[in-house]
């Protein structure tokens, strides 16, 4: 399994428009975050987890031209806001498989509703084939999903384990049950907003904790803002086997 990091920041990205703070000018590449996701490549399958802002660029970058599918994690705009750029996937491909939440598929169905139209559709709008995922293991190809739901800040929120590799954003709140779920995976992807508290993230030391909880061989840090520093003198604090992701990071598990 070969799991690309597409983009590793948090909601306005790195560097924030308009901003100063030396983070944010920063010349060093591993600075420079879009908005978080990953794409999961195994055998002939491709998925995406999460499709934000960036997605368009993201997809280029990463010079991806085929995905079986995207899985969303909720229903914030960092996660979601990319959704209409799915259309050369479509055109080429045909619906596009979508896995949400069912009230995530609302919030879709709102937000982009020209996208869910049956009737008097636009010709050129993207189309896809959603499937409702609730709180129990479902199939990818030949993959068996295992969801790992948290909180963040009030809202419901997903995380996924995919065999021996699990992928958890945005998470501030993670009960023990879920917790148990990640027992025995080889590599874990957790955020780490910033070293202060924050009201819907875990901090550095919450994710740190979470860690040691889980005990996975490597993981990865991601969802970063400017605030927790820049990325080199970060990853010189860190454990020996946690490592602060950045844009472009491909890993085999």
């Amino acid at each position: 399994m070969k799991v690309t990091f597409l983009g590793t920041g948090t909601s306005q990205g790195i560097p924030v428009i308009g901003s100063s703070h030396p983070v944010c000018l920063s010349e060093n590449p591993k600075d420079k975050r879009l908005r978080v996701s990953v794409l999961i490549e195994w055998e002939d399958f491709a998925y995406v987890i999460d499709c934000g802002p960036d997605f368009r660029q993201q997809m280029l970058r990463a010079n991806c031209s085929k995905i079986d599918g995207i899985i969303f994690t909720h229903e914030h705009a960092d996660h979601t806001a990319g959704l209409d750029d799915i259309r050369p996937f479509v055109f080429k491909q045909g619906d596009l498989p979508i896995y949400v939440h069912e009230r995530v598929l609302k919030a879709l169905e709102t937000r982009f509703n020209y996208i869910f139209e049956t009737e008097n559709r636009y010709p050129g709008a993207p189309s896809v084939l959603p499937h409702v995922i609730e709180n129990k293991p479902f199939q990818l190809g030949n993959m068996n999903v295992i969801p790992i739901e948290g909180t963040h800040y009030q809202i419901q929120v997903f995380g996924f384990r995919f065999d021996k590799f699990a992928y958890l954003t945005d998470m501030k709140f993670v009960e023990e049950v879920e917790i148990e779920k990640l027992k025995g995976v080889d590599v874990l992807v957790i955020n780490a907003l910033r070293e202060t508290e924050h009201i819907s993230h875990f901090s550095l030391s919450e994710a740190l904790e979470f860690i040691d909880k889980v005990k996975p061989k490597r993981a990865y840090l991601t969802h970063i803002s400017h605030l927790l520093g820049f990325h080199d003198e970060v990853q010189q604090k860190l454990p020996e086997n946690v490592f602060l992701a950045y844009d472009n990071l491909q890993i085999t598990i």
